[in-house]
């Protein structure tokens, strides 16, 4: 496993938990639009052509939606554009905010996607087995339990289908009767899988005092050059934004922090942070391609 997937989970965990925050909190447009197009560049790298589809089916959809509503519910702002057939006014204000509040959404989606993609079971049981054994271990099931439901829902659907009993298939009664026996077979499903996960983990000595576990984890020198990238960018960013270096208000009107090399640099350093794991990406593909070169 390469590039930033392969990278020791403390370095991922943090990662995410910076860049996540980011996304939830600071509202100023470029940091906006860093992190959703770093999200996005990530989830296709981390997932091709599926992440675009997903995006253009659901995310798209989302923000123009989100950018409309927003102002019908929401009339804060001084400058009014027009007034709506109840009286309220439309303000420029609340139509931008509804428009960035949309794009942090989507971003936030898309860094939860590439978290569930880089952040396995493993690693999330690795960094809190220890600390929360009982609590990592319920979250680390349930994590696991949607995706392979999923898996398995698609299997016995195909299934059926091959049979003619899908869900699609005669009258209403025939589909309702054919949707219950699918929903019967995927609730065996769920309680076997969970006795053999119980008797597997039992018989490996689950819970027993003096247990030890395997792990495949070490951290080398890369890790503690990712670790110390991230940190000091996220750290950096955390402490300009506080500090108002990047400070934006949409409401009463929109001000913004005056034009700063101060400000320059916690957008560099947001930047850095939020596109670290597509550079380590890209230079590992660009590594591999040299290397079939010279085959």
């Amino acid at each position: 496993m390469s590039g930033f997937k392969g990278h020791h989970p403390i370095v991922n965990f943090v990662y995410f938990v910076f860049v996540i925050g980011f996304s939830c909190f600071l509202m100023h447009p470029v940091c906006l639009a860093v992190s959703l197009a770093s999200g996005f560049a990530y989830s296709v790298i981390l997932k091709g052509s599926k992440a675009v589809r997903t995006s253009l089916i659901y995310m798209l959809p989302m923000l123009i939606i989100m950018a409309l509503i927003n102002p019908i519910f929401n009339h804060e702002g001084v400058t009014v554009l027009w007034y709506l057939p109840n009286g309220n006014p439309l303000t420029l204000e609340s139509i931008v905010y509804g428009l960035f509040a949309a794009v942090m959404i989507a971003s936030v989606i898309c860094h939860f996607t590439c978290y569930h993609e880089v952040m396995t079971s493993d690693k999330f049981i690795y960094l809190f087995g220890r600390i929360i054994p009982a609590m990592s271990l319920i979250l680390s099931m349930t994590l696991r339990f949607v995706p392979n439901f999923a898996q398995q829902l698609k299997v016995v659907t195909n299934a059926h289908r091959c049979i003619g009993r899908d869900v699609n298939s005669g009258g209403v009664i025939k589909r309702a009767k054919h949707g219950l026996t699918i929903l019967s077979i995927m609730a065996t499903w769920s309680l076997e899988n969970a006795i053999e996960t119980a008797d597997s983990m039992k018989s490996r000595g689950y819970g027993l005092p003096g247990r030890t576990s395997f792990s495949i984890f070490t951290f080398d020198k890369r890790d503690k050059q990712a670790l110390i990238i991230i940190l000091i960018s996220g750290t950096y960013t955390l402490v300009g934004s506080i500090m108002g270096g990047i400070q934006f208000d949409f409401f009463p009107m929109m001000t913004m922090a005056e034009g700063s090399w101060f400000g320059i640099t916690i957008f560099a350093a947001h930047l850095l942070l939020c596109i670290y794991p597509v550079i380590i990406d890209l230079c590992e593909v660009r590594k591999w391609k040299a290397i079939q070169s010279k085959i």
